[in-house]
């Protein structure tokens, strides 16, 4: 499924993370999944939450950098092998990924965050090999 991912520009310094989890929690946004990218200098903190236009404007706000990204969410048997099948059929046809990451729901389910290059060829090669993907009881779900 296709959803809206935000991405926070944080300065290098300490405290700004829990700005962000403060604003978000006090305009109450709830944040499912995060990640954070570092360099020397500047941190991109990507987010899922739940009001992805509403937490762009709070944080804008309180002058924070932000932007929006389309990605796609798999849910995913949270077992040995899913991820690499997942990624298999991917790369056999030519969807490049930039990143992802995945949190765990639960013992049986993952969901999985991925940001490609394409993301209309992404979601097409997933629904298309929907039924190789799912092996006895996994289950993928976009």
């Amino acid at each position: 499924m296709k959803a809206k991912q935000v991405s926070v520009f944080l300065e290098n310094k300490s405290g700004r993370l829990n700005e962000v989890a403060q604003i978000l929690g006090e305009a109450n946004i709830n944040i499912s999944a995060f990640t954070v990218a570092d360099t020397s200098d500047f941190g991109v903190l990507r987010l899922i939450v739940s009001d992805p236009d509403k937490a762009c404007n709070v944080l804008k706000e309180k002058h924070f950098s932000v932007r929006t990204t389309d990605v796609v969410l798999v849910k995913s048997p949270n077992q040995p092998g899913a991820l690499s099948r997942m990624l298999q059929i991917l790369n056999a046809e030519g969807v490049f990924i930039e990143y992802l990451y995945a949190f765990s729901m639960n013992d049986k389910t993952a969901v999985i965050v991925i940001r490609p290059a394409n993301l209309d060829k992404c979601l097409s090669v997933l629904e298309n090999h929907k039924n190789e993907l799912s092996a006895g009881d996994d289950q993928y779900q976009l």
